[in-house]
């Protein structure tokens, strides 16, 4: 299975939710609405470019319901599906759940939000520590392989929108 972790482009600041479980109802619809930067709208578009190049047409493409993540993806001009199992204060089993992972049959991009994105690549990988940072616009392609009655995760690539 393939899984794509694209990370919403550069937006225009609002609150941070670090690690909470629980977001306050008026903050999180607050964050919900806020748009991508000028910069973030060129990250969009030149990420779109690259992975509307490298994805197959049978990919799933789930976006998390913040307008940031809904306006990241809209260059690529691909169907999506939104789902709130990605919003900014989603849990890595909330995201693994939803894609399969790593029993999905077919490619699945997703975009959301930092920390998750970073927590998801953490544990896949088996890395210690805290989670690894996702830069704003940027792409991590895993795949997961069996190999020797064991499941493996292989990083594919890891994509900036600057150095495209």
């Amino acid at each position: 299975m393939d899984l794509i972790l694209w990370r919403h482009a550069d937006a225009e600041d609002g609150p941070d939710f670090g690690s909470a479980s629980v977001v306050p109802t008026s903050v999180a619809d607050a964050d919900l609405h806020r748009c991508l930067s000028a910069r973030g709208h060129k990250q969009a578009s030149r990420m779109a470019k690259w992975v509307d190049r490298t994805l197959t047409n049978s990919a799933r493409v789930l976006v998390s319901p913040a307008m940031r993540c809904e306006q990241t993806i809209v260059p690529l001009g691909r169907k999506y599906k939104t789902c709130s199992e990605l919003a900014p204060w989603a849990s890595v089993d909330d995201l693994l759940g939803l894609v399969q992972w790593p029993l999905g049959k077919l490619p699945v991009l997703v975009v959301g939000h930092q920390p998750t994105l970073g927590q998801v690549v953490t544990r896949l990988l088996g890395v210690e520590g805290d989670e690894l940072s996702f830069r704003k616009g940027a792409i991590w392609w895993l795949r997961s392989r069996e190999r020797d009655g064991k499941i493996q995760t292989v990083v594919v690539t890891v994509q900036s929108p600057e150095f495209l």
